[in-house]
């Protein structure tokens, strides 16, 4: 968590960086403060906050912080209260050698927005230095012929420090022949010249021995001395002469230690020893004496140890060439480092951002800064990226740069990002560094759960079990971590009557689907509901999906007949003629099944009948027909048992009794059978009284209405006749007959009615069927016929 909150803050700071990057103030002038070497750690320098006009809290939250241009740290800002104090001790000389003056630059760089302010610090000289001679002993060989004034030169003394503090001064110890002479040369040095003041006899003294002393212009002054051994010679009048008196040479800084550089040459033309050439290095500083060295015989200068042109670009050397009288001459050899591509880039970081929000475009990803010690196309640096990334580097202020996201990310296609920044100079060969970054793109709640499929069908037989899986939906988030956990849901149903709540169930976490209690068929085939997938991001993202159940029936609802009616009143008594011939319509077993498909497909079946082979029953519609004419031998009254049974699996079942009563005519008043007459005696009285009720009004409504068709079709004059009988033209109302699927008759079969008038009892007679599609077979045919009139209507018979 640390780590996240420290990286999530560092991002908030880049941020700021870079909106604001174009306000920084890298114009401003130099800000310049001074301080003395070596003064002690935590030493207090400035006040950054009153001098850059800032407070100091601004200082801390803007996280203002000195980046030097060597990347050493040197200085230290104290956040809290502002003060620029020494981070350590400051040595002038290791810092600048002799450069005059020592100015260490650096940056302040302050955050939220980006600024620099641009400030140099002067480090102060103090006499931390005494004068110091290389040599010990100074050897100079003088001739006793030497006129006085002559000046010999010597070894000058080094003092590491500079201005007033330098070098000022060379004394010598009293005696009675020489004396010092200070030379101030061009380069602002001073040399020592040893002055002959009086004549010097070899015969009186073969030697002397003088202390040579350095000062400088400290406060108090510090000293350095060396001894000074003059040996008086005999007569040497040439001195050696160089052939020039500069010489220049380059050499590259790669050069192996050991290599010859130059040869300096020189001549005398006096003989034997006079005329012996020494070469030694003069005025020699302690670096040229560690890099080079010279024959003293042959005047071969060979390198010591290597170059480095990043430290030093050159170096002047001056060498002397004394010949065995003691005469001596100087000349200058000049070195020129070359410089080789030896340095490789350097990158420094200052901020990164490993973790950016996808959807953010031009967010600064990193700051960093760049430097190569070369010169010139060595030196010279070109920084880039990979170009198939959406990253781009943008230069802000000298070698600084910023690393940006070119265009919003997207995190589920790109998740993580190496970013490879490559530093190449423009050398031979060319040196490149490389800085790896890695970025991880953090998710946004930027994709809705898709399910898999945008309609969902599921099937699930009737009669179930309660809390039964019925099947699942599915919906996937391409998003990560809590914007991709989905949480199914149920919508509420377009349908405000379906009890969507009692039907299903779906778990919020998987998306199964539940039936919640057992469903009917026959009270339910389908319904659709909506199904809801909602992630847990911020603003949470959703989408639907349709779930269509569709309830498949099973074979659990036995037939029912509609007709005849089997309520435990008293039967219902088919009549029949004796003279119906085969084929005539005895009743029709009308049933239904609340079932659907095969399970709802009835078959009529004809288990027991009184007088077998007398009836038949039609297998596929259920009608009752006679098989063949009835005959006297016939009992008048005939109990048929049907079976309705339907095609599922397992089949269910159900049977009716039909009573058929047999009679020569219409005429004959219908007698209740003695059974239903029983049972009709044991009803309950107000059944009775209420079923007579009905039965009145009933017979009043139909009697006037066949009244009324009666006196419309026959008229007046017909009406007073009683011996004959009017024939309704056209059919009965609908009302008066079957209607299909409902009644014993279809509405295809058509019956004349006679009214007939009189003293006695009214009469409602069929006298003969009319069936238009059928032909009329003559009685006196044979059975044969009768047969396969039977069989063409496809009933069965008992």
């Amino acid at each position: 968590m640390a780590i996240r909150g420290a990286l999530a803050l560092q991002k908030r700071q880049v941020l700021i960086l870079f909106v604001l990057l174009g306000l920084s103030q890298a114009g401003l002038e130099s800000v310049s403060y001074s301080v003395a070497e070596e003064t002690e750690v935590g030493s207090f320098v400035a006040n950054l906050a009153k001098d850059l006009g800032l407070g100091v809290e601004e200082l801390s939250s803007r996280e203002a912080r000195v980046v030097s241009e060597d990347n050493k740290k040197h200085l230290h800002l104290d956040l809290l209260t502002g003060d620029l104090v020494l981070n350590e001790k400051l040595d002038r000389e290791e810092l600048c050698g002799s450069t005059e003056p020592c100015v260490l630059h650096f940056q302040v760089v302050l955050e939220n927005p980006l600024q620099f302010f641009r400030a140099e610090l002067h480090v102060k000289d103090i006499n931390d230095h005494s004068p110091a001679f290389l040599d010990k002993e100074i050897l100079i060989k003088i001739s006793e012929s030497t006129t006085i004034g002559t000046t010999f030169l010597m070894e000058s003394a080094q003092d590491l420090d500079i201005g007033s503090n330098s070098l000022q001064n060379y004394t010598v110890s009293p005696n009675s022949h020489f004396y010092i002479k200070v030379r101030d040369s061009s380069d602002g040095k001073i040399y020592p010249e040893l002055v002959l003041d009086r004549a010097l006899d070899h015969e009186d003294k073969l030697e002397l021995r003088l202390t040579l002393t350095a000062l400088d212009g400290g406060s108090p002054p510090r000293t350095g001395t060396t001894l000074v051994l003059i040996k008086v010679l005999d007569v040497n009048d040439n001195a050696p002469e160089f052939p020039q008196r500069l010489y220049e040479v380059q050499v590259l800084e790669d050069t192996p230690v050991g290599s010859w550089i130059i040869t300096i040459s020189a001549k005398d033309l006096d003989a034997g020893n006079y005329g012996e050439i020494s070469y030694t290095l003069l005025h020699a500083s302690e670096d040229i004496r560690k890099t080079f060295e010279i024959n003293p015989i042959s005047g071969e200068v060979h390198l010591r140890s290597r170059l480095d042109f990043e430290v030093i670009q050159s170096y002047t050397i001056n060498i002397q060439a004394t010949d065995g009288g003691g005469l001596s001459e100087e000349c200058t050899l000049l070195v020129k480092v070359i410089d080789i591509n030896d340095n490789p880039p350097e990158v420094t970081m200052s901020s990164i951002t490993k973790i950016i929000p996808e959807n953010s475009s031009e967010t600064l990803v990193a700051l960093f800064s760049v430097r190569d010690q070369d010169a010139g196309d060595n030196g010279r640096i070109v920084c880039s990226i990979q170009d198939d990334l959406p990253f781009f580097l943008k230069p802000t202020f000298k070698n600084f740069f910023t690393l940006v996201s070119e265009k919003a990310l997207d995190r589920e296609m790109r998740a993580e990002y190496n970013i490879t920044i490559t530093v190449t100079d423009s050398g031979t060969p060319r040196l490149k560094t490389e800085h790896s970054i890695t970025v991880l793109v953090s998710d946004v709640n930027d994709n809705a759960p898709a399910f898999t499929q945008t309609s969902y069908t599921l099937r699930v037989r009737e009669n179930n079990s309660p809390a039964l899986h019925i099947g699942s939906v599915s919906a996937t988030d391409a998003d990560a971590g809590a914007n991709a956990q989905v949480t199914y849901s149920l919508l509420p149903p377009h349908d405000p009557h379906l009890p969507l709540a009692s039907l299903v169930s779906i778990n919020a976490d998987n998306g199964h689907l539940f039936a919640l209690r057992s469903l009917d068929y026959e009270a339910l085939q389908a319904f659709e509901f909506g199904v809801g997938a909602t992630d847990r991001g911020s603003p949470a993202r959703s989408s639907q999906a349709l779930v269509r159940v569709l309830v498949l029936d099973d074979n659990d609802n036995s037939p029912f007949v509609l007709y005849p009616l089997q309520n435990g009143s008293a039967p219902c008594t088919e009549l029949v003629p004796r003279a119906a011939e085969a084929g005539y319509l005895v009743s029709k077993v009308v049933a239904v099944d609340g079932d659907s498909g095969q399970n709802a497909w009835l078959s009529y079946q004809l288990l027991k009948a009184t007088e077998p082979g007398l009836f038949g029953v039609w297998a596929h519609n259920g009608e009752v027909r006679t098989a063949r004419p009835p005959s006297e031998r016939d009992a008048p009254k005939h109990r048929l048992l049907v079976l309705v049974k339907d095609n599922g699996e397992p089949p269910r079942s159900a049977s009716v009794t039909l009573h058929v009563l047999l009679v020569d005519g219409f005429s004959q008043p219908y007698l209740p059978l003695p059974e239903a007459a029983a049972e009709q005696a044991q009803a309950d009285p107000l059944t009775v009284y209420l079923v007579i009720a009905l039965a009145a009004v009933s017979s009043l409504f139909l009697f006037s209405v066949l009244a009324f068709i009666a006196v419309r079709l026959c008229g007046r004059s017909r009406a007073a006749s009683l011996g004959r009988c009017s024939v309704p033209e056209g059919h009965f109302p609908g009302h008066l007959v079957d209607v299909s699927g409902t009644g014993t008759l279809s509405q295809s079969y058509q019956y004349e009615v006679c009214l007939r008038g009189g003293t006695g009892t009214n009469e409602f007679r069929f006298l003969k069927p009319i069936i238009p599609s059928l032909p009329v077979h003559d009685t006196g045919g044979n059975m044969a016929g009768n047969e396969n009139f039977r069989n063409s209507f496809g009933f069965n018979s008992q």
